[in-house]
C-alpha cells in the first residue's frame, strides 16, 4: 500500500485530506508540525508528501528544499491557500511534482497524488537500475559490448547533437543518458527526465510544455513544463515511444523551431535543450503500425546507441553479482557474502529475460533466503528449482518486506526438508541453525510433513 504524508499546520485540512485519500485506498499519516514531519520523513518510506506553504516554524519552500538536498525518492505536492505563479515557479525550482491551490479540489487532489506516487516509484527504480551499472561514477564491466558503449558515449557526449538509446527494460538506459549528460559541455545545466509511459495521455503535453492558467479543468495555475526547465540543459524522454501522436507533434515543432508554447498560451518561448531519448520499442515497427511519426524517428535518431541485453554480456555478471552483494548486505547491515566460483557459472546460465533489474532481485533473494556467508551452486539450484516456482507468488503476495522474508523463508525451510526427508538433524546443519531453533520457525510457520 502506498504511504502518503501530509504536513500541514492545520488539523482539519490534514484530516480532509486523509479522509479523501484513505478512501481510496492510501495509507495516510499527518502532522501539524514542520519539525515533526521532516522527522517522519527520515523514518518512513513514504511514496508522497502533500506540503503547505505558509507554517509557523518552517515554510514549505524550506521543507522541500531540506527533502531534495537529502536526495530522498520523495514526490512533493505543495499546497497553499495563497496561490500565485511566483509561489508555483518557485516551488517547481526547488523540485516539487504539483502545485495545488486551496480550497482542495478532490478530483485534482486524486489525479496529482496518483501521478506522484507514480513518479515516485520511478525514481527508486531508477535508482535501482543505476546501482546496477555504475560503481563509483562508473559503468561495470569488462565485456566488449560494454566497452563499446563506453567508447560511444565518450564520442557522443562533447557533440551537442540528438540520441536516441535503445534497448530492453531493465538495461540501464537513463544511467547512458546521464552518462552522456555528465560529459557533455552542459554537465553543469539541468538534466531534466521525462517518464512518458508513466504520464496518462491527457497530462503529457502539460508535462512536457507547462500550461497556462485556466487552460482545462483542474489547470487552477501556471505551471512550467519541463522543456521550461531544461532551458540550457538536456531533456530525457524515456520510453518516448509510448508518447501520443499529438505530443509527438509538439515535440517535433519544439526541435525544428527551437521553441515551445504553453498548453492554453498563444507566447512562443525559445528553449535551448539537448534531446537524449529511449525507448525499449523498435521503433520502426511502431511508424508502420502508425503509432510514431516517421520525421520524429529520424530527427531524435542522429546517433543511435543500443544498450545490451544482460544476456550479451554474461561476462560481467560476476562483477554485477559482487557488486550488488555488497550493496545488499550492507543496505541490511549483514556480514559479508560470497558467491563462489560454481555458484556464478549457475547464475550465467540464467536467461535475464529481466536484464539488469532482474539479476539485482535475485542476488537479494538468494541473500536474504540463503542466509549464509558462502553462496553456493546447491544453494541457488534448491531455491529456484521447479518446486520454487512459486517464488514471484510470494513477492506478488507480500504486502510489506517482512512478510516477504516470512514467508519465502517459510519456502526455503519446507523445500529443504523435503530434500532431505525430513530428517531434522540434517536439514538443520545444511541450514546452520540449532535443531531446537529449527522446530522453532517450522511452529511458527505451521510447517507440517506432508506438504
Amino acid at each position: 500500500m502506498n504511504s502518503i504524508l501530509i504536513i500541514d499546520d492545520e488539523i482539519q485540512i490534514c484530516e480532509s485530506m486523509k479522509m479523501i485519500l484513505d478512501y481510496e485506498g492510501y495509507s495516510v499519516v499527518y502532522s501539524t508540525d514542520a519539525l515533526e514531519g521532516l522527522k517522519k520523513i527520515s523514518q518512513n518510506n513514504f511514496s508522497a508528501l502533500l506540503l503547505d506553504i505558509q507554517m509557523p516554524e518552517m515554510s514549505g519552500f524550506e521543507v522541500l528544499k531540506k527533502v531534495k538536498e537529502s536526495n530522498i525518492d520523495l514526490s512533493v505536492i505543495i499546497i497553499s491557500a495563497h496561490g500565485s505563479v511566483e509561489n508555483a515557479i518557485k516551488a517547481t525550482k526547488l523540485g516539487a511534482f504539483d502545485f495545488i491551490e486551496k480550497p482542495i479540489d478532490r478530483d485534482k487532489l486524486l489525479l496529482s497524488v496518483r501521478n506522484a506516487v507514480e513518479q515516485s516509484s520511478l525514481l527508486k527504480e531508477n535508482k535501482e537500475i543505476k546501482k546496477t551499472l555504475e560503481g563509483e561514477g562508473e559503468i561495470l564491466g569488462k565485456s566488449k559490448v560494454v566497452k563499446s558503449l563506453l567508447e560511444m558515449i565518450d564520442k557522443v557526449a562533447p557533440l551537442d547533437t540528438r540520441v536516441l538509446i535503445t534497448g530492453e527494460n531493465g538495461t540501464g538506459k537513463e544511467l547512458i543518458a546521464r552518462a552522456i549528460h555528465k560529459k557533455s559541455e552542459r554537465k553543469d545545466k539541468p538534466f531534466i527526465e521525462v517518464n512518458c509511459a508513466a504520464i496518462p495521455n491527457e497530462l503529457i503535453e502539460s508535462e512536457l510544455f507547462g500550461h497556462e492558467k485556466g487552460s482545462f479543468t483542474g489547470a487552477v495555475q501556471q505551471r512550467i513544463g519541463k522543456f521550461e526547465l531544461a532551458n540550457t540543459g538536456t531533456i530525457f524522454l524515456d520510453e518516448i515511444g509510448d508518447m501520443s501522436l499529438q505530443a509527438q507533434a509538439k515535440v517535433l515543432r519544439a526541435i525544428e523551431d527551437g521553441k515551445i508554447e504553453r498548453v492554453g498560451g498563444g507566447k512562443k518561448i525559445d528553449v535551448d535543450v539537448r534531446i537524449i531519448a529511449a525507448t525499449n520499442k523498435k521503433l520502426k515497427d511502431e511508424i508502420e503500425k502508425e503509432n510514431f511519426r516517421e520525421d520524429l524517428y529520424h530527427r531524435l535518431n542522429v546517433i543511435p546507441i543500443n544498450v545490451p541485453p544482460l544476456r550479451d554480456r554474461l561476462e560481467d555478471v560476476e562483477i554485477l553479482v559482487k557488486h550488488f552483494a555488497n550493496d545488499i548486505t550492507q543496505k541490511h547491515k549483514k556480514a559479508e557474502v560470497i558467491f563462489n566460483k560454481d555458484a556464478i557459472q549457475l547464475l550465467k546460465g540464467f536467461n535475464w529475460s529481466g536484464n539488469i533489474r532482474e539479476l539485482k532481485n535475485i542476488v537479494e533473494r538468494i541473500i536474504i533466503i540463503v542466509g549464509k556467508n558462502e553462496i553456493k551452486r546447491e544453494d541457488i539450484e534448491i531455491l529456484f528449482s521447479p518446486g520454487q516456482a512459486s517464488m514471484d507468488e510470494i513477492i506478488e503476495g507480500s504486502n510489506s518486506f517482512q512478510e516477504f522474508k516470512e514467508k519465502a523463508e517459510r519456502a526455503f525451510i519446507l523445500k529443504q526438508l523435503n530434500a532431505n526427508n525430513w530428517n531434522i538433524s540434517k536439514t538443520s546443519e545444511i541450514l546452520d541453525i540449532q535443531r531446537s531453533h529449527l522446530y522453532n520457525k517450522m511452529k511458527k510457520y505451521g510447517i507440517e510433513k506432508g506438504e
